[in-house]
């Protein structure tokens, strides 16, 4: 009998799914106990996970792995070079959160930019006169830069269109015509448009290239008012260099759903700082996606033993 080891649980709706299939068994293990996972992966013709690492000395104990399925769009938990080396395909839910990420990326927006956390502080303290500072700005006609145009960014985008806001993309692996059609700006250069970007976004995956992309030299070339949201991953905006900017009155704001360590540290300085809003690493996860991102982890895991995985929902496609 094929076996399915589901590391984390998920939704119902997604294991409905393993359930209805007669011809295999499931093994849940919550937590995220490398021992406890290596002890349970060795007779696993498929895994799914969400947040607990996969590292290659864990994927050498599955002697019958044909398919890893991610629930979710990240991979830095799993050791793609393992996989590769063994030819197991990494699939991921690319279908499933990208409209979850992008409504939580307005949403910091708009609360960076109508002073949400001030001015509700300022009406349950009684200090009604707040409402005559002007700090409130809109979102309309703001230039945004959105740094990668997958489906999130894409999502975002179209978002920010809503809003009547200015949209420049930049994103190095989509060919510019796709961005123009669209009806947003393509940059070829970051440097070249910072100057004139109020509101930045990052849409990226966390890559050696991209570590610590937005620093100090990024945050010297943005306006004062300007806002920087990441609700990609932690280490692509660079946290030291982000706390002086917002300590140093370089940029106005930031939005931050993922953090270089997570969770972070108690005492970490961002923590502190008013003109900050922050989420723990929840952009992604609301009740739709995560039915979404159930069903979509369950079919791909299920696909992937009978030999039919879908290429699109393969990170690592030369395996197939």
């Amino acid at each position: 009998m094929l076996k399915v080891l589901v590391i984390q649980s998920i939704h119902d709706d997604g294991m409905a799914l393993l359930k209805a299939r007669h011809d295999l068994r499931y093994e849940i293990v919550d937590g995220n106990s490398a021992e406890v996972i290596q002890s349970k992966i060795a007779d696993a013709d498929g895994v799914t996970i969400r947040t607990a690492c996969l590292s290659a000395e864990i994927l050498d104990c599955a002697q019958r792995l044909k398919v890893v399925s991610r629930h979710g769009v990240g991979f830095d938990n799993i050791d793609l070079d393992a996989l590769n080396r063994r030819g197991i395909p990494l699939a991921l839910t690319v279908d499933a959160n990208a409209t979850s990420v992008a409504e939580h990326v307005l949403f910091m927006m708009l609360h960076l930019a109508k002073q949400g956390g001030r001015y509700d502080r300022a009406t349950r303290d009684g200090s009604w006169h707040l409402r005559n500072s002007l700090d409130a700005v809109d979102l309309a006609e703001r230039r945004v830069l959105i740094l990668g145009f997958g489906r999130i960014g894409k999502e975002v985008a179209a978002l920010c269109k809503a809003f009547r806001m200015q949209i420049s993309v930049y994103d190095p692996f989509i060919p510019a015509d796709i961005v123009r059609e669209a009806g947003y700006r393509m940059v070829n250069d970051i440097a070249d448009v910072l100057a004139e970007t109020d509101i930045l976004t990052v849409h990226m995956p966390l890559t050696e290239g991209t570590r610590n992309l937005i620093s100090t030299s990024a945050f010297q070339a943005l306006p004062q008012d300007a806002f920087v949201i990441n609700c990609a991953r932690g280490g692509i905006v660079d946290e030291k260099a982000l706390y002086g900017a917002l300590t140093s009155g370089e940029i106005a704001g930031a939005g931050l759903d993922v953090f270089e360590q997570e969770p972070p540290r108690h005492d970490h300085p961002l923590l502190g700082l008013e003109n900050v809003v922050l989420s723990p690493h929840s952009a992604g996860l609301t009740l739709e996606s995560a039915r979404r991102m159930a069903v979509s982890t369950a079919r791909n895991v299920l696909a992937g033993i009978d030999g039919r995985l879908d290429p699109a929902m393969v990170i690592n496609q030369d395996v197939l």
